[in-house]
Formats: structure tokens, C-alpha cells, sequence
């Protein structure tokens, strides 16, 4: 019987990406995302086991209905956390309306898209929720102030999480990860800075590479490329000085 995987943000960039890759390895995919159409056009592609759900993670109630749905009686082997929103502009050119969105999308989906899960993650041994985070929960980035803050929470949910859903024998992990080469971030009105400087050089592929394998193993967070898990040693060993001073010079202030 084949294993059963949802994916929010699932038509698009990073989930598109983790869904063709679940499908290759003969998993049953749900594509969650609030474009039905795009869902719909890459289950198509995508062939036997994808199953579009047009749902807006902000909608928790539907979000629960959609995936009470897909799963029936039975029970769910994993939730990637994959629908998000980025918006690099200094937080003074950022209205305030924006930055509901992106905290909105990238915190309260999450919640959601867990809440909804968990009844189903539960009934399967081992099973495994993922959600993306990014470099930007290590320190606080300029120019993404609230989606920095955004992740920041991701990272402490999944932390605590790990160890409250433990008795559950649900595995909670994240993935920390640089600028990834998605429309979210090369299609981007304004780059910011960093993206300059750090370059965009992680492949979606490359996600979906390390959510197999955080599906499969256990590790609190994991990081996509090596570079990414020596930054997350080195700002932990310095002093908040030296951090500040560190961030300024990647990001370019």
C-alpha cells in the first residue's frame, strides 16, 4: 500500500518539486494549494497518486475538511509545510498590511495545516511533519525582517513540537535553507541585498532531495546545503556582537 504525503503550497516552486519526487518514489501525493487550477494541471502531470486540493491554508476549516477528506478512516505518514510568502523590502517600505500576509501565511498556515494533520499523522506509526523554515530563522535578516520573524517561529514550534508529539511517535523537523531558485524568490519585485551577495544556488530538487530523507530519518533541522549547517554552527558560537556584525556584512548594510 502505497505511503500518503500532503504538501501545502503544492503546485508551486519547492512543494512542486517534493510532490514530483514523492510521486517517482511511489507515494500517494495530496498538492494543497489555494490555485486549484495550477494543482489540478501538475496532478495531471503528474499521473496516478497526485490528488489536487484547492484550499487556502488560511481557511481552517476547510484545511481540516480537505484533508479529512483525502485521508478517510485511514491515517497520513506525513505533512510537509511548504505554502509561504517572502517579501524583501526594508521594513519601513513594507505595509503593515503586507506584513500580516506574509506572518499570516507563513505561521498560521502551519498552524493549520498541523491542527488538520495531527488526528491522521497520529493513527500512523513514524509518521513525519516537515515544515520548510529558512537560514533566515538562524539571525534575524534585514530587508525580511517579518518573514525572518516568521521562520524564527517556525523553528521554535518545530522545536517544541519535536518533543510534545514524541509520545504521538510523530517526528517534527524543519529545513533551513538559503535563497532557493523558486519564483518566490527570482520573481520577486524588489531582491534584497543578500541575494546579491549569497547568490540564489539551491535547486528545488535539492529541498525535495532532503525532505525524502527528513521523512525518513530523525533530525530536529536540517539543512540543505553544507554551507547552511556551518553558518548555523558559527553564529551560535559567537557573541550577539559579533552576529550583528556578521549579518550586516552578508546582507550588505
Amino acid at each position: 500500500m502505497a505511503k500518503h504525503i500532503v504538501i501545502t503550497g503544492g503546485a508551486s516552486g519547492i512543494g512542486r518539486a517534493v510532490a514530483g519526487l514523492f510521486i517517482d518514489k511511489g507515494w500517494a501525493v495530496a498538492i494543497v494549494d489555494r490555485d486549484l487550477a495550477a494543482a489540478s494541471e501538475l496532478a495531471a502531470a503528474l499521473g496516478r497518486g497526485a490528488t489536487p486540493i484547492g484550499v487556502d491554508v488560511l481557511d481552517a476549516p476547510a484545511l481540516a475538511a480537505a484533508i479529512g477528506n483525502y485521508c478517510g478512516e485511514g491515517g497520513l505518514d506525513a505533512l510537509f509545510n511548504s505554502a509561504g510568502l517572502l517579501d524583501m523590502r526594508c521594513w519601513l517600505d513594507t505595509p503593515l498590511e503586507r506584513q500580516y500576509q506574509i506572518f499570516d501565511v507563513n505561521v498560521k498556515g502551519v498552524l493549520n495545516a498541523i491542527h488538520a494533520a495531527v488526528p491522521h499523522l497520529r493513527k500512523t506509526p513514524g509518521a513525519q511533519i516537515v515544515t520548510m523554515s529558512s537560514a533566515a530563522a538562524i539571525y534575524g535578516v534585514p530587508e525580511e525582517a517579518v518573514y525572518s520573524a516568521s521562520k524564527f517561529a517556525v523553528r521554535g514550534l518545530t522545536e517544541a513540537l519535536n518533543v510534545e508529539f514524541d509520545p504521538l511517535d510523530i517526528w517534527v523537523s524543519d529545513l533551513m535553507v538559503g535563497f532557493v531558485n523558486t519564483p518566490m524568490v527570482n520573481g520577486a519585485g524588489h531582491k534584497s541585498k543578500c541575494v546579491e551577495i549569497l547568490g540564489v544556488n539551491v535547486e528545488p530538487r535539492d529541498v525535495a532531495q532532503t525532505v525524502w530523507r527528513a521523512v525518513h530519518e530523525r533530525q530536529v533541522h536540517w539543512f540543505v546545503a553544507q554551507g547552511d549547517a556551518d553558518y548555523f554552527d558559527e553564529i551560535n558560537r559567537i557573541s550577539p556582537e559579533a552576529r550583528r556584525e556578521m549579518i550586516k556584512a552578508v546582507t550588505g548594510f
